[in-house]
């Protein structure tokens, strides 16, 4: 029979999955505690959540979040990343935090699907939304002043010609 507070760790992460677009898993072996605390409050700034649970725990709270996908990723001392402002922040700042300490990253949950160790570090390698957010909108203006510079240039000759008209009328007139 399940303890009530193994109940109420597994309903928390359950919460935690159910409202989290992704989740990091990594393998947290050779972190001491006073490591893992390290770890924990360097991402805390970031407002990510790192947790270390019990892999039977944490398939029952994925079953129960509706994150089946997770569950393959769930072999061997485990903890998971919850978090951030999106999916490249919450990837680099996992990858930032545990550096030091060489921590393996299995792999993430992402939208339903899971992704192996490569992938999360491609994704920490992407620009922050923001910047992508400015590079887009840079992308599109970019066409949008050639075209515009492009329908003023016939305008543009036109006053350069028409002065040009007007000040050989007018030397022409003077000789």
């Amino acid at each position: 029979m399940p303890t009530e507070a193994k109940q109420a760790a597994v309903a928390e992460l359950a919460e935690l999955l159910k409202t989290a677009d992704t989740a990091i898993v990594s393998d947290h072996r050779g972190l001491s505690v006073a490591d893992l605390q390290k770890v924990r409050r360097e991402l805390r700034t970031k407002d990510i959540q790192y947790r270390i649970i019990k892999n039977r725990l944490a398939k029952i709270a994925a079953e129960q979040a509706g994150r089946e996908e997770l569950i393959p990723l769930l072999t061997g001392p485990s903890a998971i990343a919850i978090g951030g402002e999106d999916e490249a922040s919450l990837a680099k700042g996992l990858l930032d935090a545990t550096k030091p300490f060489n921590v393996e990253i299995r792999g993430a949950a992402l939208n339903g699907e899971t992704v192996d160790a490569s992938a999360v570090q491609a994704l920490a390698r992407l620009p922050g939304r923001e910047a992508l957010l400015a590079q887009l909108a840079g992308g599109m203006a970019s066409p949008l002043s050639t075209m515009a510079s492009l329908f003023a240039a016939p305008l543009r000759k036109l006053g350069y010609g028409l002065a040009q008209l007007k000040e050989q009328r007018e030397g022409a007139e003077a000789a």
